[in-house]
């Protein structure tokens, strides 16, 4: 009988940024992998997943890559670099993510998708640069939310709970978890799994293997890798989020606030909608 075989794709969440270990990045999925099943029966993993991939990334790179491995069970946490596009367009995103999920189902394997948290409330964004990306991020949450229910993936609420602000779980650039956030992301997949049975080995351990990094290493990571990270999506969403703050300004003060989240809303339902009129193509 072969391995289990379990691959993971998405963004630097899932490549593991937050979690060093020997000079490479480490995270969550594979965290998780050593508990899918007992020491002696082994577990194929590959991480597939890469820092700054976008749903287009996943649904054409990533995903025949996967396919062609055969897995088992896979992972596909992505959204969060759409939301810091200027191109993000919620029906774009919801079409990719519905076709990676349905190519993942017609093999018979199990697609474990995530809800997460907005990155402008994790930075501690001004509100008028926090909500529109809170919108989008929202957005996405619900799209992720409603496809992982039509494909009967294994959905992980990770977007408002608690550990969101426990700052202990959270590495220096307060987007990417720590370790001890790996771990948890990973424990918490891992009861999912469990609970189903397929996850038959031994649980992550919750606490760090690890000490955590000193302030004056996570300021020297944030003054040159995380300044880097940073301006490169800045380049790309900054001029269109200042736009979108001064709406989000003008809203406020006329106390309109409350028709760019019917908008957004409005948006993510027309995505949805057109998805299940795709599918059925002999309805009439």
């Amino acid at each position: 009988m072969r391995p289990l075989r379990f691959v993971a794709l998405g963004d630097s969440l899932t490549e593991g940024v937050g979690d060093p270990v020997g000079g490479l990045w480490r995270g969550w999925a594979a965290l998780l992998a050593r508990g899918l099943a007992p020491v002696d029966a082994g577990v194929e993993f590959t991480n597939l997943a890469l820092s700054g991939a976008q749903s287009r990334d996943v649904l054409e790179r990533q995903t025949p890559e996967a396919l062609a491995l055969r897995p088992d069970v896979v992972s596909v946490v992505i959204g969060v670099n759409d939301t810091l596009r200027c191109t993000f367009d919620i029906h774009s995103v919801a079409e990719r993510l519905d076709t990676v999920y349905a190519a993942f189902r017609a093999r018979d394997t199990l697609v474990m998708t995530a809800c997460l948290p907005d990155p402008g409330s994790m930075l501690g964004l001004p509100g008028a640069l926090a909500r529109p990306l809170a919108r989008r991020q929202r957005a996405v949450n619900t799209v992720v939310h409603a496809l992982s229910q039509r494909h009967g993936a294994l959905h992980l609420h990770a977007a408002e709970e608690e550990w969101l602000t426990d700052r202990a779980m959270w590495s220096a650039d307060r987007l990417h978890p720590g370790e001890r956030g790996h771990r948890q992301l990973a424990l918490r997949f891992h009861a999912l799994l469990a609970a189903r049975g397929i996850a038959t080995g031994a649980a992550p351990a919750a606490e760090p293997e690890f000490a955590a990094p000193t302030r004056s290493a996570s300021l020297w990571w944030l003054a040159t890798a995380g300044t880097g990270w940073v301006a490169r999506r800045c380049t790309d969403l900054l001029p269109q989020l200042l736009t979108l703050a001064a709406s989000e300004v003008r809203h406020r003060a006329r106390g309109t606030s409350s028709r760019l989240d019917l908008s957004a809303a409005h948006a993510v339902s027309a995505a949805l909608a057109a998805l299940s009129v795709a599918e059925q193509p002999d309805a009439a």
